[in-house]
Order: structure tokens, then sequence, then C-alpha cells
């Protein structure tokens, strides 16, 4: 009898540190947007972060579109050792109009990077893909960048997919940033990236704190793993002494 409730005790908990790690650990494995947050009007900088999922195949190629129904008028790549980036062009419905009162017809909606003979993104691994842009809308909370992964197996996985409220999370979610209400009128000036200033330091400390937190979880599963253990020892002792 006592070694069914030592046995129930260690399956309890064993399921108990299933349950805490599937919760406590995050998916890392999307394509997302670092830092995740950016000022309403403002200029900021941006990487795309593209980890690879496949266990035997490497990424090759990154196409990321910007919304045309949000269009950003200034957008510029920081160059990467062993990718070639492209940037194309379109044509917009209307108009953008400057705070110097100029125009901008066209604007940049399709960033396509390119790995070069003998770079990738291996299993395991991860890039991360920079680029400047602004000013930022002011009449919408996210802008949702629609990105292609390929991998050199010929496999392409569409992160296109939008999160609804209240719905799990797709499977194939498309990166999100997402725009704060500015700190106040004329705060953030078009040639500065006052946001990135802002949010880069915050997305260091909520990673930070999120490891913490994980790593405390943990270590709380793992001494209740070892207590269960101890008590089922004990217990099997007793039983081999009596």
């Amino acid at each position: 009898m006592r070694s069914i409730t030592s046995r129930r005790l260690a399956v309890s908990a064993v399921l108990a540190t299933s349950v805490v790690l599937a919760s406590a650990v995050p998916a890392f494995a999307h394509v997302t947007v670092q830092p995740g947050t950016a000022a309403q009007g403002g200029y900021t900088a941006i990487a795309f972060r593209v980890p690879d999922e496949s266990d035997t195949a490497s990424t090759t190629k990154l196409e990321v579109n910007l919304p045309t129904d949000h269009p950003v008028a200034s957008v510029a790549t920081q160059p990467l050792p062993g990718w070639t980036v492209a940037a194309e062009k379109t044509k917009l419905a209307a108009p953008i109009k400057t705070d110097d009162g100029d125009e901008i017809t066209e604007a940049v909606t399709k960033i396509t990077w390119t790995a070069d003979a003998g770079t990738k993104i291996a299993p395991g691994q991860f890039q991360e893909f920079r680029v400047s842009l602004g000013p930022l809308p002011t009449d919408t909370d996210k802008v949702v960048f629609k990105a292609l992964q390929t991998y050199d197996d010929g496999n392409v996985v569409r992160w296109i997919d939008e999160s609804a409220a209240g719905q799990p999370e797709p499977a194939h979610p498309a990166p999100v940033l997402t725009l704060t209400k500015a700190a106040s009128e004329g705060a953030a000036d078009g040639h500065q990236m006052t946001a990135t200033a802002q949010a880069a330091p915050a997305a260091s400390t909520s990673s930070s704190d999120s490891t913490a937190r994980t790593l405390g979880i943990v270590g709380i599963v793992v001494g209740v793993i070892g207590t269960a253990l101890g008590v089922l020892g004990l217990r099997r002792r007793s039983g081999s002494q009596s």
C-alpha cells in the first residue's frame, strides 16, 4: 500500500512539473519584431528576429512585407555581412504628407534578405535583420509585417496569420510592432529614434525578469520532484526493513 502511495506521489510531481514548465517557458521560435513597441508618429529602429525551426534545413531567405494601408515614408536597412538586401517600392494610392509639406507618392512595401553563398541560419541558430523606419502611423495601434521564411530544402514558412483578441495564438503569427501614444505633442523628433532608446531597455528588463521567473519556477519544480523522490526512497527502505 505504501509503495502504491509513493508511486502516486512521484507521478503527481512529474505531472505538476510538466504543467508548470509548459506554462512558464514561452515560445521563442516565431519570427518577431524586437523591440516589440514604439511610439506613434516617431522614428525607430527594429530588428526582425528569425530563428531556424528545422532540424535538418537552414534558412537562406527572409521576405518582409510592409503594410500598404499604413505606409511608412522612410525605410532604411542596416547592412548585414553575408546577406544581400533588396527593397521594393510601390506607388501609393494616397500620397503621404511629410512635416516639411512634401508629398511621398511611393513607399517601401517589401524587403528581401537573401543569403550569400556559404551563409545561412543553421538549425538551432537565429539571425536579426535590422531596419530603421518612420514616421510611424498615428491612426493605428499596431503595424503588422507579414514575413516569408525560406529554407534551403525548398520549404517556405509563411508568418502571415494575424492574432485575434480572445483567441489562441495562430500557428504562424505575423510579426507585430505595437504602437503606443507619444508622451506629449511634439515629443517625437523626426530625426531622433527616441522610441528605440526607451523601448530597448524595457525589452531587456522584461527579458531578464522573464528569465528570472522561469529559473525560479524550475527551481521550485526540481525541489518538488526531489522531495517526492526522497519520500519514495524512505518508504521503500521502511518497507524493506519491516
